[in-house]
């Protein structure tokens, strides 16, 4: 497939988007009926979900040849070393776009949302303009907790491609860093000089003075889910 048709690439990276979506929503409903006691339907989107999978890889195989495997056992280890080393870079460009780019504009917009649309509905509206004011102010402060995951993210990636290349053994450093937990089910970083305010912990809270029925803001995990927050670093090969 010529990838230079830029309508095509395009169109490529939407189709792998929207299947991607596709099975994490499916997976998401899946998990719904699971809980509402519908087995059978639950089985059918996780079914679902996994042809939507197969989709999307169909897609990405096109946009990157270069990460299809016809025969693995007959690659070089340079060969294998240099996929690797692609599927980690690629890695690395989303998760830094992610970091630097996406969430922070989005954080900015809701923000702009919040203060130019939901607030005025907030103050002259019904329930429902309230109800909307409220889901602007948790958007950005979830794309404002995400950014530092996601830098977190690709930092791990760059210390494993650094590790792949023989530079040294990925693993984290000995000291944590003061005061900042991370949670071990989303990678949310909880930084005592913000807080949490949506949940009423004020910055300046250290992570030991918040309450023991706090919640993560992103994924919901108890504090009992939290653990001191080590830097990922390239550990000197033994």
């Amino acid at each position: 497939m010529d990838l230079s048709n830029p309508g095509t690439l395009a169109n490529l990276e939407a189709a792998f988007g929207g299947e991607s979506m596709a099975n994490r929503k499916y997976l998401f409903f899946a998990d719904v009926a699971k809980q509402l006691g519908n087995a059978e339907l639950a089985k059918l989107f996780r079914d679902t979900a996994a042809q939507e999978t197969e989709h999307a890889f169909a897609h990405f195989r096109l946009l990157h040849p270069e990460l299809v495997i016809a025969d693995a056992a007959s690659l070089s280890d340079e060969q294998k070393q240099a996929i690797l080393s692609r599927c980690l870079e690629l890695a690395i460009e989303g998760e830094t776009y992610e970091f630097t780019t996406m969430y922070p504009e989005f954080a900015a917009q809701a923000r702009s949302d919040r203060d130019a649309g939901a607030e005025a509905e907030f103050n002259g509206q019904t329930a429902e303009s309230q109800d909307h004011a409220a889901i602007f102010r948790k958007a950005a402060s979830n794309f404002g907790f995400l950014t530092p995951i996601e830098q977190h993210h690709a930092e791990r990636y760059g210390v494993a491609l650094e590790s792949l290349q023989g530079q040294g053994t990925a693993g984290q450093s000995a000291d944590a860093l003061a005061g900042k937990w991370i949670c071990k089910v989303c990678s949310m970083i909880y930084d005592p000089a913000i807080g949490d305010p949506d949940s009423g912990i004020t910055a300046g809270t250290p992570f030991e003075a918040i309450p023991e029925d706090w919640i993560c803001p992103i994924c919901q995990a108890r504090k009992s889910s939290f653990v001191p927050y080590h830097e990922p670093e390239l550990l000197a090969a033994a």
